[in-house]
């Protein structure tokens, strides 16, 4: 790191143009912006540049040209000096928005999860977190940004105001109420939707290009809700769907075959809840049909009783939240997968709750 004073003269700083560039930093934090001044104690740099003369300290040898201009040097008076200021140059102004940001409404269980999966799997640099809870949301914010340094310096924003979620490529609904034991998804469908209605419009203004992604519950109801309200195109609002239960039906077929889950190839469509439909004409490993070798697997005619393995899926969630008391991690794997190929391009077939245009058969 090199520090320059302003004792040096322009001879010096422009032969240290080039070695400038190791100490100048690029970033889009803003870190130390108006940062209180301490009264820290005395120190012999602070009696140097004062001009005090306190005992004789033997000077550098900074050559002919650093002495060229010692009088008018000795003569001046300076102002305090800013670390930041004089540590780096800086060679172009901080963007406060970068290209892939995302914006987390929730910081609750779930919203945690999917802020863990996407800065641990590093599919973002930057973050904004949105919450109605001050102290949650304060105290989450402060430990990703404690432990930022292990996970490639994130930019990562939390705040109570909507404006920290200005230009977000994909917004990330996470808030709502909770579903409690004996609860289903469709009981929480007219709490959840008068949150969406006081919070989408505000969320679309500071962000009216983005990708919306719903992950509250109901949530192929509150997708629909978030469109009507929201006035976006119907490409550009999205929920989850059954991208995790298709992928809780993998790990049960492959568990039971004894394979990796990523080996299976299934699909579950429709309704992320109890009237899903798993599509067992399409299950294969490897390009093997499963029908091809079980004609009737998923009917209640299978001997093997396979339709068993799609009856434990809609049960996982529920099981999953009686034994822990909510469910989240796999969750937000899943969403975290959906936003990395919404930032990728990355051309995949998702199953996502969206708009679906029915045919009329005439």
């Amino acid at each position: 790191m090199i520090l320059f004073s302003r004792v040096l003269s322009t001879t010096i700083l422009s032969k240290c143009v080039l070695a400038c560039t190791v100490a100048c930093k690029i970033s889009g934090r803003n870190v130390c912006k108006k940062l209180p001044r301490r009264s820290l104690p005395p120190t012999i740099l602070s009696e140097v540049f004062a001009g005090v003369k306190t005992k004789t300290i033997a000077s550098a040898d900074f050559g002919q040209d650093a002495t060229a201009g010692s009088d008018l040097q000795r003569a001046a008076t300076f102002e305090p000096l800013c670390l930041k200021e004089e540590l780096l140059c800086k060679v172009q102004d901080p963007v406060r928005d970068c290209c892939h940001k995302i914006t987390i409404v929730g910081a609750g269980m779930v919203g945690v999860a999917i802020a863990n999966a996407v800065l641990f799997q590093r599919i973002s640099p930057h973050i904004a977190m949105v919450d109605a809870f001050p102290k949650k949301l304060e105290g989450e914010g402060m430990d990703y940004n404690h432990g930022s340094v292990y996970l490639g310096d994130p930019r990562i924003e939390y705040d109570t105001d909507f404006c920290i979620t200005s230009n977000s490529k994909v917004v990330i609904i996470a808030a709502g109420v909770r579903q409690v034991k004996g609860e289903t998804r469709l009981d929480l469908v007219q709490r959840n939707s008068e949150i969406l209605k006081n919070i989408i419009p505000t969320l679309v203004s500071y962000s009216p290009e983005a990708v919306f992604l719903l992950v509250a519950n109901p949530v192929d109801i509150l997708t629909w809700v978030t469109w009507k309200v929201s006035g976006l195109p119907v490409n550009r609002v999205i929920g989850s769907g059954t991208h995790l239960d298709s992928a809780r039906f993998r790990y049960m077929i492959a568990d039971r075959i004894g394979i990796a889950p990523t080996s299976v190839h299934a699909t579950i469509i429709g309704e992320h809840g109890d009237s899903q439909v798993p599509l067992w004409s399409g299950v294969n490993v490897a390009g093997v049909q499963f029908r091809d070798i079980l004609p009737n697997i998923g009917l209640e005619t299978d001997d093997e009783r396979w339709f068993d393995v799609h009856k434990q899926v809609i049960k996982l969630g529920p099981t999953v939240r009686c034994l822990k008391g909510y469910s989240n991690t796999a969750v937000g794997l899943s969403v975290a997968d959906i936003v990395q190929s919404i930032l990728t391009n990355s051309q995949r077939v998702i199953p996502i709750s969206t708009l679906v245009q029915a045919s009329r058969l005439d």
